[in-house]
């Protein structure tokens, strides 16, 4: 129950503190707090694609829908294509993963095209329950963007800023650093062993145990490492940053 009730609560804090400081003007104090929020998110929601929230389906979908609004995306999108991803990994098939093959500055470039793109794919190819989420989720935020800078309400406009800039830069960050240079062994992600860096990147970076082993929950990957260091020691790891 405590973990449940980490993983589907992570945002929160940071999501308030941000706010609040960008309510009051402190546009430059409340940036790491959206920066925090923005990871907790993508945390939130990669458990969420697989079922790893431990809430029932309507309570996993909600966490989707009202994270797609906060963070500026269909998170639905987002979620065909990672499925994708697992089981076409690095192949013309894993749209997600098309940055994998770029430079560093080539990636952060295609930041925009990535977010296009992966709506498209969604849109093409989903069934029809993902289609129908999508345009639920691009329509609730088309509406909450409106909304927002029709009334001139800046604090949710400096928000709305902020988590635009996070997204396009998903190609470099959820993607590139965790698989560039992996194309021979696709499977075997980068991943990061440093505790402080772990720390300060709520456990995203163990990305080669996410690979392995897709279901298990991000508050459970330190442990799921430390079981893969003593099962197969000799196992590649290569570092993300």
């Amino acid at each position: 129950m405590r973990e449940i009730l980490i993983e589907n609560n992570l945002t929160i804090p940071w999501f308030l503190i941000s706010i609040t400081l960008a309510y009051f003007g402190y546009y430059l104090f409340a940036l790491p707090f959206s920066a925090f929020f923005f990871l907790t998110g993508l945390r939130q929601v990669h458990n969420g694609f697989h079922n790893s929230l431990g809430t029932n389906k309507f309570l996993t979908w909600l966490s989707l829908y009202i994270n797609s609004i906060l963070m500026m995306v269909s998170i639905h999108a987002v979620k065909f294509n990672h499925i994708r991803h697992h089981k076409y990994c690095l192949t013309d098939d894993d749209y997600e993963g098309k940055s994998a093959s770029m430079t560093w500055y080539g990636a952060i470039l295609y930041g925009p095209v990535h977010m296009f793109l992966i709506h498209k794919i969604a849109l093409q190819l989903g069934n029809k329950n993902y289609r129908l989420n999508v345009i639920v989720e691009l329509l609730s935020i088309a509406i909450f963007a409106f909304v927002v800078f029709y009334f001139q309400i800046h604090f949710l406009m400096y928000h709305i800023a902020i988590m635009i800039a996070g997204e396009f830069l998903m190609a470099f960050f959820a993607v590139w650093i965790v698989h560039h240079d992996t194309h021979e062994s696709p499977e075997f992600a980068r991943t990061q062993r440093d505790g402080w860096k772990n720390k300060i990147t709520f456990s995203m970076f163990y990305h080669l145990e996410h690979h392995l082993f897709p279901a298990v929950p991000t508050i459970k990957l330190p442990e799921l490492a430390r079981r893969i260091d003593m099962t197969l020691p000799d196992i590649e790891k290569k570092s993300t940053f």
